[in-house]
């Protein structure tokens, strides 16, 4: 019973799942239109967008009382707060910090689809979403000496891929959210 209380509230909070799918999209349309940013530039703007995607992560994690959003959370909010306390890190230790982020991200988004399958139609959308982060963390790590330009668009795309997946995923969730105030209680 307690799993389809925290289904309610992800249906009627579909909002969040939106407005991290959005910032991702912006994140990712950024990464294209300006692939020659300085590598500098690049992690501010990364900094400053996984600590956005953690903070709404981590609240939407804490008012649902799921740990593994509140973690996904959390995570993105020490690499955010890492990358811009520190923004003259290497890029390799930039590539690191994304990689593991996009993996540890990912695998918990696996987790998660698992655990909702019997409550969320689609549930196979919230898997796909952390398989692309999972597979992006792979081949930051696989290719850590890629130039910057490369690097901006690997970014660009997973972050498009990633933001389309959370917007489709969000607005699934509003239709659930409709469907379940039109049922008589």
């Amino acid at each position: 019973m307690a799993m389809e209380m925290v289904v309610t509230q992800l249906a009627r909070n579909w909002g969040w799942i939106v407005v991290r799918g959005v910032a991702a999209i912006m994140f990712g349309v950024l990464s294209f239109a300006w692939p020659g940013l300085t590598l500098a530039v690049l992690v501010i703007v990364w900094g400053a967008y996984v600590l956005a995607d953690g903070v709404f992560a981590a609240m939407a994690g804490i008012r649902l009382r799921t740990w593994q959003l509140t973690a996904v959370g959390l995570l993105g909010i020490a690499a955010g707060l890492v990358t811009l306390v520190r923004p003259g890190i290497t890029a390799l230790a930039l590539l690191t910090l994304i990689a593991v982020w996009a993996l540890a991200t990912g695998v918990l988004q696996v987790i998660a689809a698992i655990r909702f399958r019997e409550w969320i139609p689609n549930e196979w959308m919230v898997a796909l979403s952390g398989v692309v982060s999972v597979a992006f963390g792979v081949l930051m790590l696989a290719r850590p000496g890629a130039g910057a330009v490369a690097v901006a668009w690997l970014i660009g795309w997973f972050a498009t891929v990633y933001g389309a997946l959370h917007l489709v995923v969000g607005f699934r969730m509003k239709g659930l959210a409709n469907r379940m105030v039109a049922k008589p209680a």
